[in-house]
């Protein structure tokens, strides 16, 4: 892939479980990817960029993974063989008694969907052990055996998360599987039928992640084909019921919990506004992770390097320092009413703050911008050829952009927030090294500004949106008076426009934004049970043959070629 800031491209941001394939399972997935990429490469994008695609826990976030290594199940493209080992009969009785066609309709349900795909890979994997072929059984041998220093580990946790109903809250298992040393003596001491039993299980779990393995890698490949790379995402952290957690503990605080600081725009979000974004992630032991090298980044770097193109680093600033909770994300609504000396007493005296230090000196926030860069300069080695970009929204240290650019790697545009003087800055004017955008995953789509602007204009609500919306607008040579305008016909052409125009590296359209919808896939600082369960409303085939999108993707293939990122 040409990824050379000579050439500027163009990409669309989609969550893959929001895509719909011809025959999906509930949930997008690299059969629908596949579709995907060919329909965006007809357009004349060449980048997709996803969200993380490693394991999700309960909550089914992608940003709260279970493991920084293992890949989720549901990404995977199951059917008469997808994988090689699954039967056509094994996937029919596999289907049996299920609704297809209430499974696919609305938003994803994973209970149910996760439940199908376990179901049909425990099939395949039952034929792969009965009937795989030497050479097949040779190629598993020797995956597991490439990735033993984080695979092995990772399926004891699966296992013992199955021992514990179905709960990875590790600290709340019997006494005997609260460690990796604990459970692999409880593990000797069971008899050999029970281990052999145990040992096939966990033989799964590895097997499952050589299938996730093989299939990313063929879609990297596939999209190379096509003239389409693929950016992937790396979070920040992991959840704190991760195997990552569980199998190196000394290399994470466990006390203290990673979020962001108060934040007034936040108006879906009183905890936010007050005390800030409690993430619940364990923070990084840094002294402990240099005496071994790095070894931890590196894997996930590596890992992340073989599936995707390029990658975009969740929260970049938190590598210089990150906001600190000394309470995990179910306290609080405990925390909520109180007041600062009230959540000092509560605490022992412990304030959310800043780690390793605040940035209220200069020669902190020299130590600070020296200190993310080390950690950067560790994931840019392993990253090799692929391209970084970091995620450096919201309130960012004045040194951390500079030394990102230092380093090579693209910072976020968001035209609407980038001002000087209070006057918007002209796209012309960005870094080459750099992607912009006017929406990520946690972003209102443009629509959804529009239509409070429009609908809601004397409501607090409306008053932001209008004011965003004027933003656009005049970043796109349009007045700010938008009444004067239709969206189809007038105001979504010229945001498009100005979008591929502007100088950035990459420009990257958030599929909400392509289409022209309102709905969202998150709302941050929430736990709302709808978040990340949101689909596309229309399968890709009928985005392809549809008169209206067809319509319009035409304009976005005429803007690409004006802008020469085709």
């Amino acid at each position: 892939m040409n990824l050379s800031l000579e050439k500027k491209i163009a990409g669309v941001l989609v969550p893959l479980f929001a895509l719909r394939g011809e025959n999906d399972l509930g949930i997008g997935d690299l059969g629908a990817l596949r579709e995907f990429i060919d329909w965006i490469a007809e357009i004349g994008f060449t980048l997709v960029q996803l969200l993380p695609i490693n394991e999700t826990g309960a909550d089914d976030s992608p940003y709260n993974a279970i493991s920084s290594m293992a890949i989720e199940p549901t990404t995977l493209h199951l059917a008469p063989g997808s994988p090689e080992d699954l039967t056509n009969g094994d996937f029919e009785d596999a289907l049996v008694d299920v609704d297809l066609p209430s499974l696919r309709r609305g938003r994803v349900t994973y209970r149910r969907v996760k439940q199908l795909k376990r179901r049909i890979l425990e099939k395949a994997f039952a034929n792969f052990s009965a009937h795989a072929r030497e050479e097949r059984r040779s190629e598993f041998e020797k995956f597991c055996e490439e990735q033993l220093s984080w695979l092995q580990d990772y399926a004891l946790f699966r296992l013992l998360i199955e021992e514990n109903n179905g709960s990875a809250a590790w600290h709340r298992w019997l006494s005997q599987h609260q460690s990796t040393e604990g459970a692999r003596t409880w593990i000797r001491d069971l008899p050999p039928d029970e281990q052999a039993s145990l040992t096939r299980r966990r033989d799964f779990f590895c097997y499952v992640q050589w299938i996730a393995d093989q299939q990313w890698r063929d879609i990297k490949a596939y999209a190379e084909q096509r003239g389409v790379a693929l950016m992937g995402d790396i979070p920040f952290g992991v959840s704190y019921y991760s195997a990552d957690v569980f199998s190196r503990p000394t290399e994470f605080m466990l006390d203290w919990f990673g979020g962001a600081p108060p934040e007034p725009l936040f108006k879906d979000d009183a905890f936010t506004q007050k005390w800030g974004q409690n993430w619940g992630i364990p923070l990084y032991r840094w002294d402990v992770m240099r005496a071994n090298n790095f070894q931890w980044w590196r894997e996930r770097v590596r890992g992340t390097r073989r599936m995707f193109h390029l990658f975009r680093i969740d929260h970049v600033q938190g590598f210089y320092r990150v906001y600190a909770f000394p309470w995990r994300p179910e306290r609080n609504k405990e925390f909520l009413p109180l007041d600062q000396h009230q959540m000092l007493e509560r605490t022992g005296r412990r304030a959310p703050h800043f780690i390793p230090r605040n940035d209220d000196t200069p020669e902190n926030r020299e130590a600070n911008r020296r200190a993310g860069e080390e950690y950067l300069r560790v994931v840019l080695q392993e990253a090799g050829a692929a391209r970084v970009a970091g995620e450096d929204l919201g309130v960012v240290p004045e040194y951390v952009r500079p030394n990102l650019q230092y380093l090579g790697i693209a910072g976020f545009k968001i035209p609407q927030w980038e001002t000087r003087d209070a006057m918007i800055i002209p796209g012309e004017m960005y870094d080459r090294l750099s992607v912009a955008t006017y929406a990520t995953h946690d972003h209102e789509p443009i629509r959804a500004l529009w239509d409070d602007a429009i609908e809601h204009a004397n409501s607090e609500t409306g008053q932001q949106a209008r004011g965003t919306i004027e933003k656009i607008a005049l970043f796109s040579g349009l007045n700010s008076d938008i009444d004067r305008f239709d969206y189809e016909n007038d105001f979504y052409p010229a945001v498009m426009h100005a979008l591929f125009k502007c100088n950035s590296w990459i420009a990257v359209v958030m599929i909400t934004d392509l289409l022209a919808r309102a709905y969202r896939f998150n709302v941050p600082g929430t736990k709302a049970n709808l978040n990340w369960t949101r689909r596309i409303q229309r399968s890709i085939a009928k985005l392809r043959s549809g008169r209206k999108e067809r319509k319009r993707m035409r304009l976005i293939h005429e803007l690409l070629e004006k802008t020469a990122r085709s």
